[in-house]
């Protein structure tokens, strides 16, 4: 609606593990193995067929909540021209010397059979109960004496080769008298295990050095042969606490990123006695076949059994998990292809500078911290349906020669094979003789792109740059704005940044919103298998596209925050939004055709107040909304939108009214036509982004053009924005606010005139200018004006007792005595000091103290004082205006014009009758009764026994003409 040209290109994420773990269940291939023996080929092509099963769905349910979105030429990350610029992307970074493949301990998915990046493994994280075990180890050159060590894994103690002291730390040898057996453990973890000093005794104190070379027997006889390679000794390192466990850490270099860093430093044997699919192989004979974390309770049962296991408990803690699969990760060594990220984080970090965040703080904080963090990314995958990382090698391991191919061109010119499809099945079976050794032939490696890779590449990829739309490409980066969740501040807005660096060394993005993550009414992450969420094609049916869209863009969930999805807040919308704009536009229609208006917007400057009211109003909210949508804030224009509506309707209607019911065609009666019709179509504008289904609908039907949608933005019309009318309107409002929440809290009716109000905080030119409008809002007979608050009441302060309870004890009382006898002073930051204390935000709130009679509400500098109190007449006052509320609801239900003349019969309670009496002529000029209490053989159109403050009255109306 700015003039701007938006590409709304649907896309499609179609590799990964989400496919293979659904066509796995469905083959039934439980591990890498079988999938390899079921054949690559048939199950890539198995993926393929399934990943646009639900594209219809997509496409209905986004079309269905007002998303435009070109899904005919939406881009697929499986197409071959996705995948190129992927290669071309990759060999890049390969040039600048970015790529390196190193062999390091990464997290790992043994479901999945694939390591993950850093990143990846920080989105799981959950509570879960390990055992938690301390294991006696047998010094090999001191009788009877042994190592404690703990660990929380006793899956990785088969392949212990060493157990790590902490470099400067105390340790002690205890003797247990009972057994003669000698434990050594650190010194400041002694009496955590032996706090009994009549069975045991300190019998020696040494230092880590001490300790160091020393050998040790083996738990498990698997790898005891290693011995002579190193194996089975005490090593020292300043990784070792004594926050935990016994001071003495076990060693497995294949598991753990210390334990390898520490296996390399001390030169220490490596084995690895688990597969691809998390199960022991048959190096580690007695649980052979087992998955890692099943094997714990045999594990820790055999230690029992050798007389291993010293102590056995269990610990709850925080352990990642497979964001994917929902098992537990492992940490394990493996060759992996990194992307060298520390080597230019700083420009990550002056990059991401230039990004407009949308909150802030999750730029700055969570994802600038992240950044100023940041290790190298692991991007190769040991799976199937995905990128194939494109780097052959010669298989001479004595050439070793590896080439990176970046283009299908490139492909055919080494291999003289143009591939369509650029796949495994279809990529791995092209080679070619090593140009370096002659000898060998160049093979792809196995590995394929993690799918955070294509990710992050997508901007080039869905344009298939740079083989196509070149200057397209260059002319529209970075991009002017995205949005997602907040979880993606380690996954997509990270890799995003990461190659476009890499690649530009500037941005991917200008402005983005992060998204808060959508939650089920109780908190709980939405799950269909708890069905504790409405599906949203049920939401919308009921409440409509118009209510959902405008309930999330005005929620937390776009400030970053995490939304509680409550179905009656979408109702509430509905309530509180779409009736009141319906409702105004239907006010306007029905006049307007009654009286056969027609116009095509104001002419000239309207002289009415609220005309000029409204349309200062219409076009301060509209610099409002375009503000806040130029700064990516969606609540504070949504907030601005709902401000209006009220504004619109509980006020320029609603004090309008009678205008729009004047006969003829009287020269303000149409203006205040022309005034609606102006607002109603540039508010329509205004909403059209955020409920474009009801605003079409109301555009088109307003101005007969063809779509709301195809029109500009409208323009601010300074000569309109009045700021002082309006400052004095929305004071005035305030106070009338004030006076009804009075009404509210004390169960008086706004129809129930009283006889007085005292404001204070409106300015003497306010109050003059605006009185009649402020005594029939409030419904009160007389005004009394006063500039000072302390003329009206005295200001108190009201302490929270139980909350000042538990600090201030005994001096509670006497504090809250004098706070309420307005015995306090304000110091200036928000806290009060009283008798001496000082009592924080929060521990108090400020009040006055009024005369009786008088109830009291304030906002700022506003204070309204109402007098509650209700004499007989001012009571027979109020029943007449229930009587009148009662004729008007019955004027709906019979379905009368709003022209309609019409003839009442009223009976019943005394009382009732003497106010119907009193005030006969309000009745008939409210409700425009011709005839009344008429009698004799007439029809009545509707009849109706109301109940007013307990007492009965029997009402009867038909249109003028009727009744005999």
């Amino acid at each position: 609606m700015q003039g701007k040209r938006v590409e709304r290109r649907f896309g499609w994420d179609c590799h990964g593990l989400p496919v293979e773990m659904e066509m796995e269940k469905t083959l039934e291939l439980d591990t890498s193995k079988a999938l390899e023996a079921y054949g690559i080929d048939k199950f890539n092509e198995s993926c393929r067929a399934i990943v646009l099963r639900y594209a219809e769905q997509w496409r209905e349910t986004i079309t269905r909540i007002g998303r435009w979105v070109d899904f005919d030429n939406g881009y697929k990350t499986m197409n071959p021209s996705f995948m190129e610029s992927v290669w071309w992307v990759f060999g890049q970074l390969w040039r600048k010397g970015l790529i390196y493949e190193g062999h390091r301990v990464m997290p790992y998915s043994w479901r999945s059979a694939t390591a993950l990046s850093n990143f990846e493994a920080n989105l799981n994280y959950k509570d879960v109960q390990d055992p938690s075990i301390t294991i006696s180890v047998a010094l090999t050159d001191e009788q009877d004496a042994y190592l404690l060590i703990w660990t929380t894994t006793p899956w990785t103690l088969p392949s212990n080769l060493a157990v790590c002291a902490g470099t400067d730390l105390d340790y002690v040898a205890v003797r247990d008298i009972q057994s003669n057996k000698l434990y050594y453990l650190a010194e400041a973890r002694k009496t955590i295990y032996f706090d009994d000093e009549k069975r045991y005794v300190v019998e020696k104190s040494l230092r880590a050095m001490d300790l160091k070379g020393r050998v040790y027997r083996p738990m498990f006889p698997y790898f005891a042969t290693l011995v002579e390679q190193g194996g089975f000794k005490v090593v020292v390192d300043d990784y070792v606490t004594t926050e935990s466990g016994t001071g003495l850490v076990h060693i497995a270099p294949a598991y753990g990123e210390d334990d390898y860093r520490i296996g390399r430093q001390w030169q220490l044997p490596f084995v690895d006695p688990v597969d691809n699919d998390g199960n022991f192989t048959d190096a580690v004979s007695d649980f052979a076949g087992q998955n890692i974390k099943q094997s714990d309770k045999a594990i820790v049962r055999a230690l029992k059994n050798n007389g291993s296991l010293f102590r056995h408990e269990t610990l709850q803690h925080s352990y990642p998990f497979c964001w994917r699969t929902d098992t537990p990760l492992m940490y394990k060594a493996i060759r992996s292809w990194f992307v060298k990220v520390e080597d230019f984080k700083d420009r990550l970090v002056a990059n991401n500078a230039q990004v407009h965040w949308v909150p802030g703080w999750v730029g700055e904080g969570r994802f600038g911290n992240w950044l100023r963090d940041a290790r190298d990314w692991n991007i190769s995958r040991n799976r199937y349906w995905g990128s194939c990382i494109p780097i052959w090698r010669c298989d001479n391991n004595a050439c070793g020669h590896a080439e990176c191919v970046d283009s299908r061109e490139q492909l055919q010119h080494f291999s003289g094979i143009w591939l369509e499809d650029l796949h495994k099945h279809f990529v791995d079976k092209v080679t070619w003789q090593c140009a370096e050794c002659q000898s060998g032939t160049m093979t792809r490696i196995p590995e394929v792109f993690d799918c955070w890779f294509e990710s992050g590449s997508m901007p080039y990829a869905q344009q298939h740059y740079p083989f196509e739309n070149k200057a397209f490409f260059e002319a529209n980066f970075p991009a002017d704005f995205i949005a997602e969740g907040v979880d993606q501040t380690r996954g997509w807005f990270y890799t995003l940044l990461v190659l476009s660096t890499a690649l530009f060394d500037k941005p991917a993005f200008q402005n983005v919103i992060v998204n808060g993550l959508i939650m089920a009414a109780d908190g709980k992450k939405m799950s269909k298998r708890e069905k504790n969420y409405t599906p949203p094609e049920i939401l919308i049916h009921e409440f409509g596209s118009d209510a959902v869209r405008f309930y999330m863009l005005g929620s937390p969930a776009v400030e970053g925050q995490n939304l509680r999805f409550v179905d009656d807040d979408v109702k509430e919308t509905t309530r509180t939004l779409l009736i009141p704009i319906w409702n105004a536009y239907r006010f306007f229609t029905e006049y307007a055709n009654a009286d056969r208006y027609y116009t095509q917007g104001l002419k000239q400057a309207p002289e009415h107040a609220l005309d000029r009211f409204i349309l200062s109003d219409l076009n301060i909210c509209l610099r409002n909304v375009t503000r806040s949508m130029n700064s990516y804030d969606l609540t504070g224009a949504t907030r601005v939108l709902v401000e209006f509506i009220d504004s619109l309707n509980n006020w320029y209607i609603r004090r309008s009214r009678r205008r729009f019911w004047k006969s003829e065609n009287d020269a303000d009666k149409l203006q205040a036509f022309d005034t609606l019709y102006e607002v109603l179509c540039r508010f329509s504008l205004m909403l059209a982004p955020f409920l474009p289904f009801l605003t079409e609908h109301i555009f088109r039907n307003l101005t007969g053009k063809e779509s709301v949608h195809l029109q500009a933005w409208p323009k601010v019309q300074q000569e309109r924005i009045d700021q002082n009318l309006s400052a004095d309107i929305h004071a005035v409002r305030c106070a009338v606010a004030l006076a009804h929440q009075i009404r509210s809290r004390q169960k008086i009716k706004t129809r129930q005139p009283l006889a007085l109000a005292k404001i204070a905080g409106l300015s003497t030119t306010q109050i003059e200018q605006y009185k009649d409008v402020i005594l029939d809002e409030i419904n009160v007979k007389a005004i009394e004006h006063f500039a000072d608050v302390g003329a009206v009441a005295k200001r108190i302060v009201r302490p929270n007792g139980r909350m000042l309870g538990p600090r201030l004890r005994g001096a509670v009382q006497q504090v809250i005595k004098k706070a309420k006898a307005g015995d306090f002073t304000e110091l200036g930051d928000g806290t009060v000091q009283v008798d001496g204390h000082i009592l924080q935000a929060g521990e108090f709130e400020f009040g006055f103290d009024v005369a009786e009679g008088f109830e009291c509400e304030s906002r700022g500098e506003i204070v309204v004082l109402l007098d509650t109190q209700i004499s007989e007449q001012l009571r027979r006052e109020g029943y007449a205006r229930d009587v009148t509320r009662a004729l008007q609801d019955m004027r709906k239900e019979a379905d009368y014009h709003v022209s309609d003349r019409v003839a009442v019969a009223i009976s019943g309670a005394d009382q009732l009758m003497l106010a119907v009496e009193e005030h006969r002529q309000y009745l008939c000029n409210e409700v425009l009764i011709v005839a009344f209490n008429a009698e004799g053989q007439g029809r009545w159109d509707i009849e109706k026994e109301v109940i007013i403050d307990g007492q009965a009255l029997q009402l009867r109306m038909c249109k003028a003409g009727k009744a005999s």
